[in-house]
């Protein structure tokens, strides 16, 4: 009877006004997470972040990408965020800081994270980010078929994935997604980081896309920027630092 009087007496008193709201209800709804991988990868790069999100009450959708054009991926990202109830933050890693670029100009995306990625201007391609360097060490040793391209065993083990054990480099090299070489010459209509709040994760141990490049993207989008010494996968490497950063971004209000 006490029980009973006692949540009656808690809704009398909600209805009515008197009681505070749960703190969850009175900040709103929290931002639905979309993590968007890169070249050569799938979903599953995001396999020991997501628990960490998800852990703090956060709805998570790992998209796949077809990586058959930026046009294609960038569909297949907005599917999703279109999918979520409310509002959303956009975590894109490599290749897939370009696709974040043009999906978060979307009205629901209210923040970027960009993960060791590529941050273009509008009308800017990750080929035109690298025009007039010398050929990286490992696109020497890239496999490319009908105009898909999959990285070779021993360039994800020396550039992609060095600070990861060896039995992780041969899962990430056997599980590739075979990308098409003309995604990289993609170019977003609009970069969303100019009217979205934006992180950067910076991996100062990047042998894919280097450091120096990383910092400079970052700068220019005014990105709050966190440099861990990690390889190019760092969200494979250093799970909790990169999803302490994706919980800052969602949390934040603006």
């Amino acid at each position: 009877m006490t029980t009973a009087k006692s949540t009656w007496m808690t809704f009398c008193l909600a209805a009515c006004g008197l009681l505070a709201a749960p703190a969850a209800i009175a900040d709103g709804p929290k931002k639905a997470i979309v993590l968007v991988h890169g070249a050569w990868a799938d979903g599953s790069s995001w396999d020991k972040v997501i628990p960490l999100l998800t852990a703090k009450g956060y709805d998570v959708v790992a998209v796949h990408q077809p990586l058959s054009s930026l046009a294609d991926d960038v569909a297949a990202v907005k599917r999703v965020i279109h999918a979520q109830p409310g509002d959303v933050l956009l975590v894109g890693h490599s290749y897939g800081g370009v696709v974040i670029t043009e999906a978060g100009n979307d009205v629901k995306v209210k923040g970027l994270v960009y993960v060791a990625a590529f941050g273009p201007d509008a009308n800017e391609s990750v080929n035109d980010l690298g025009k007039g360097g010398p050929p990286p060490d490992w696109a020497k040793t890239m496999k490319v078929e009908d105009g898909y391209s999959v990285l070779s065993a021993e360039a994800v083990a020396k550039d992609f994935a060095q600070d990861l054990p060896q039995a992780d480099q041969r899962i990430l090299s056997s599980k590739q997604g075979w990308t098409a070489m003309k995604a990289f010459d993609g170019k977003p209509s609009s970069a969303a980081w100019k009217s979205r709040p934006s992180w950067y994760v910076v991996a100062s141990q990047d042998r894919m896309i280097p450091p120096a490049a990383e910092q400079q993207m970052a700068k220019r989008m005014n990105a709050k920027v966190i440099a861990l010494s990690a390889s190019h996968v760092v969200m494979l490497s250093h799970p909790k630092e990169v999803a302490a950063v994706i919980l800052e971004a969602a949390a934040a209000k603006k």
